[in-house]
């Protein structure tokens, strides 16, 4: 995952896109003679610099006073302040665009390294987290930037000088652009608000807080017990939420039915998480036995960590008292704070779609509804049960039965990578040969490998990219004690699609007011083309016709999965902008609700039981803003992306070729990198065509 909605919020206004805003403030914020003012202004600058540059004047003027506050002078001295500043002619505004470029790559280049650095010791595993990490972790060496810009004028100059544009009108004239004027537009997009720092601030630390408590939520698996006290997982396994505990779900189907107790055992902690039924004493505590399905809690019959219960410990059953919709409930408070300053887009769910995906949020749900209703899926299901010997149950939303290699024994491969890859270090090391195993020449391969660091995580992993071009992007994986395993692998090579991704659109992009892509489901799919090679990288043959055919029923089956998922987040956010007020309490029986009623709707009839509420399970929608609707959007985009490499047979400079377009709309994107615009089609266009195959 390439995390957003983190402590560098104000970093990601140029990560990610914001089209859709308008040269407006809060109510009041306006000062009054503004006709009369600005009138006698555009007079002056027209005598000044010429009939030619109206169109340009009177749109600058506009924009700059209407965020033009009482406190930043009267009219006298806007007035002034136009004169002086307003670049008048190509040669001046030239100078002026590449002077912004310049400072702007060091200062956010160098805020976000401040706050990576400052994060360090929360996000990487590297021993204890002490009590001042949890503070250090919460600064953000940007939340300060935007009022500080519109404090000493600086913003004033960008608004006074280039184009707001929205949406609308990039959607309709953005394919007719120059490049400079894409990155005109991305430049205004960064003062196209005017939020108070603190309001960043609480954002920032809303966004360390649940990032911490996610990072922390680890089952340890042997210490699951059955009604007999028999343990189904081995010793140390110890599983973060949702995705270890998600992927060591999938793994179990390798061992068929001898894998089902684990699976049903995983499900059970997970409705267990969703409902705040599980018992605190049992969240990252390896001195405890816990049965989830009584939920009985006793004192560990076993010991398979180096931590002791403390003196007189007595664990209970008693849960966890909502912490987690408490976490979220925060989160959305402190998103909420932003709503005033934003006019245009005046609720955080308006900003994610229509500014920072830059799709609307009825085409999005359009979509993933498409998918979600779509009949192939009782085809694909049918499939799916005849494989497994028996109906389907909820925890089949994951099955990864047609993923390539789905058979292997990742036992063996867990052994393997241990060996190969003890620390983050040897990874590291190993790095050119993984890309250049992916398709990148020998001299690419090395110079993207220097580009990127490998740090251990203290969670299950992370991208983090640079921004600025003189510093590289980290890859964040997980690594245990003993190696790094098969789900550590296939993450670390998902993460490593992302830093690629975002040292090409970086360092490679013509501005780099336009480094990145249009939003983060097209970072998430680039990084899904590289996940998708990870048998490969192992050594495992090339696929046939079947093979291939079966990788698209698996790129469908997780797109309804996460469809699904992506449907409850936008839910929840709707459901706590309607319920202000609520409390931790209520807004967990509103996400049961929703997930019960999406499952109800799409899933029941395919995997066969109602009121499941494994949908809430996932840890982007605590930590993440409203994050999970890309993922599906990501899935679409990869699967278009592969076919266009598939086409090519040049995974390397296709994905290059793509990757430094920079951050245009999606559609337009996506039109200049394969074609055809964002959607479903083409995935279920060769759904259709691959259980044809399968049924052969």
């Amino acid at each position: 995952m390439r995390p957003i909605g983190t402590a560098a919020l104000l970093i990601a206004a140029l990560a990610s896109p914001m089209a859709g805003a308008q040269a407006t403030a809060p109510a009041g914020a306006v000062q009054s003679g503004l006709d009369a003012a600005s009138a006698a202004l555009t007079r002056d600058l027209l005598a000044q610099h010429g009939e030619g540059q109206r169109a340009r004047i009177e749109r600058g003027v506009r924009q700059a006073r209407a965020f033009w506050r009482a406190e930043d002078g009267d009219d006298k001295a806007f007035a002034a302040f136009a004169r002086a500043q307003f670049a008048g002619d190509p040669k001046a505004l030239d100078a002026l665009f590449g002077r912004l470029e310049f400072v702007l790559e060091s200062y956010f280049g160098h805020a976000l390294e401040v706050g990576r650095d400052f994060k360090w010791h929360t996000e990487l595993d590297l021993g204890p987290v002490l009590p001042v990490d949890e503070i250090l972790s919460g600064f953000d060496p940007g939340a300060h930037f935007i009022d500080d810009a519109f404090a000493n004028k600086l913003a004033f100059v960008v608004l006074l000088n280039f184009p707001l544009s929205n949406l609308e009108e990039r959607l309709k004239g953005g394919d007719t652009w120059t490049r400079r004027q894409w990155a005109e537009a991305r430049l205004t997009d960064l003062f196209a608000r005017r939020v108070p720092a603190e309001v960043n601030q609480a954002a920032a630390e809303a966004s360390g807080q649940a990032e911490r408590y996610i990072a922390s939520y680890n089952i340890w698996m042997h210490h699951l017990v059955d009604a007999k006290g028999q343990r189904l997982f081995e010793p140390k396994k110890r599983l973060l939420t949702h995705w270890n505990l998600r992927d060591e779900l999938k793994s179990r189907y390798a061992q068929g039915p001898a894998g089902l107790a684990h699976q049903r055992s995983i499900q059970k902690v997970m409705e267990r998480i969703v409902t705040q039924t599980i018992p605190a004493d049992v969240i990252d505590n390896p001195t405890v036995d816990w049965n989830p399905y009584t939920n009985e809690v006793r004192p560990a019959a076993v010991s398979d960590s180096d931590r002791k219960a403390p003196a007189g410990f007595k664990p209970t059953a008693a849960p966890e008292p909502d912490t987690r919709y408490k976490v979220l409930l925060d989160c959305f408070l402190a998103m909420k704070k932003a709503d005033p300053y934003s006019p245009t887009a005046p609720t955080h769910i308006a900003r994610s779609y229509e500014e920072g995906r830059q799709l609307p949020e009825a085409r999005v749900k359009q979509m993933l509804e498409t998918v979600c209703s779509s009949p192939l899926l009782k085809q694909v299901a049918q499939v799916m049960e005849h494989r497994l010997g028996r109906k389907l149950e909820p925890f089949d939303i994951w099955y990864n039965g047609f993923r390539p290699g789905a058979n292997l024994d990742e036992a063996k491969l867990d052994a393997i990578l241990k060996a190969k890859y003890p620390t983050a270090a040897a990874y590291k090391a190993d790095m050119p040969n993984l890309l250049k195993g992916l398709g990148f020449s020998p001299e690419r391969a090395a110079w993207l490998a220097s580009r990127i660091e490998v740090d251990p995580a203290r969670g299950s992993g992370h991208a983090m990219g640079a921004q600025r071009r003189a510093d590289n992007a980290h890859l964040r994986t997980r690594v245990g004690a003993d190696g790094m395993d098969y789900k550590g692998f296939n993450i670390a090579v998902h993460e490593m699609g992302h830093n690629v991704e975002q040292t090409f659109s970086l360092v490679n992009v013509d501005h780099w007011l336009l480094n990145g892509v249009p939003n983060t489901a097209f970072t998430e799919a680039l990084a899904f083309v590289f996940q998708a090679q990870d048998l490969k990288l192992l050594g495992q043959p090339a696929p046939d016709a079947k093979a291939l055919a079966e990788k698209t029923l698996n790129d469908f089956w997780a797109t309804y999965e996460i469809a699904g998922v992506g449907l409850v987040d936008t839910a929840v956010w709707h459901w706590m902008y309607e319920h202000p007020s609520a409390t931790p309490g209520q807004l967990k029986e509103a996400v049961l609700a929703i997930s019960k009623e999406v499952w109800n709707r799409y899933y029941a009839p395919v995997l066969g039981q109602k009121d499941c509420v494994l949908l809430g399970i996932y840890s982007h929608m605590i930590s993440s803003f409203l994050y999970l609707p890309d993922y599906p959007i990501g899935h679409m985009i990869a699967f278009q992306i592969e076919h266009e490499i598939e086409k090519t047979g040049k995974l390397g400079e296709t994905f290059e070729r793509m990757a430094t377009q920079g951050r245009l709309t999606p559609d337009l994107w996506m039109r200049k990198a394969t074609g055809r615009p964002v959607g479903p089609e083409a995935l279920l266009e060769a759904t259709e065509k691959a259980l044809k195959v399968i049924g052969k």
